[in-house]
């Protein structure tokens, strides 16, 4: 395993298993259009052999308007079944730079009953920059049935939020950038408020890892403190569209903190919304 998690794998490990029976690769790669990457595109011209492509969109909510809303338990299991992966599998996941969007899919694996899942220590960056195995060859996929057990008390929605931000039941942790979370950088959607709930704590995702890897847990634990987190709390994350409110997740529970859950909504439900209570700067509550 890497680091000190027992949620992460390190190259090496990875390397030596590729094609052992009932180990499944995957590549959870997803970009936001700033960052001008094709995740499709690039896992077509290379990816970790024998590794299928999961598409968050193509995962999420059919019927939401919402970006990465969390689909239904039923629709999950249709999508990753077709993509070849059982519940009885060994799960490893990566994306390109190493902790962003592969900590969501390892999320929602977890919370649909699957913990044999992993996610690939300093990402597929770094895997070919270390001149490990890549192939362009399309991955044979057996479809089968994957059997989900949704827990559903992981994730919390909009009426459960506001009644944490009233009465702060539980700490709130938010994984955008420091410029988004005190207003002074607009958010990247339209119609979008700046901001952050009352209450809330920054926690950036990007400050978790280093080079790709997940930080050690004395430096995560460091973070979180100097957050304002109080780690023998509640904690409920969130972010932009529910992606690296993930990572917040996954860097929790390495920590052993495991009352957490993830507002799936995020900030585009709630800084969408025109009656939700917003914050900028040092605290002051917007009145837009």
């Amino acid at each position: 395993m890497a680091a000190d998690s027992p949620f992460t794998v390190d190259a090496e490990w990875l390397q030596q298993r590729l094609g052992e029976p009932g180990l499944t690769v995957i590549d959870a790669s997803w970009y936001l259009p700033d960052q001008k990457r094709d995740a499709r595109a690039e896992y077509e011209a290379a990816h970790i052999p024998g590794a299928v492509f999961f598409d968050h969109d193509a995962v999420s909510d059919p019927n939401s308007d919402l970006p990465h809303t969390l689909s239904s338990p039923q629709h999950f299991a249709r999508f990753v079944g077709t993509l070849g992966i059982s519940a009885d599998d060994t799960i490893v996941i990566y994306d390109g730079p190493g902790f962003f969007s592969a900590p969501r899919a390892w999320w929602m694996f977890r919370i649909m009953g699957v913990y044999q899942v992993y996610v690939l220590d300093g990402g597929f960056d770094n895997w070919k920059a270390e001149g490990r195995p890549v192939t362009s060859e399309v991955t044979r996929i057996a479809p089968c049935i994957f059997h989900a057990e949704f827990d559903e008390k992981q994730v919390v929605g909009l009426a459960e939020m506001r009644r944490v931000v009233e009465t702060r039941e539980s700490q709130i942790a938010d994984a955008r950038g420091p410029g988004r979370f005190t207003g002074a950088a607009p958010e990247p959607r339209a119609g979008i408020r700046s901001g952050h709930m009352p209450g809330a704590r920054n926690v950036p995702y990007s400050a978790l890892s280093r080079d790709g890897e997940l930080l050690p847990a004395p430096e995560l634990r460091k973070l979180f403190e100097d957050a304002g987190i109080d780690l023998n709390r509640p904690v409920v994350t969130s972010c932009g569209s529910g992606v690296t409110a993930a990572v917040l997740i996954l860097a929790l529970e390495t920590l052993g903190h495991s009352d957490n859950r993830l507002y799936d909504g995020s900030w585009t439900e709630w800084g969408g919304l025109t009656d939700t209570p917003v914050e900028t700067g040092a605290g002051r509550i917007s009145e837009n």
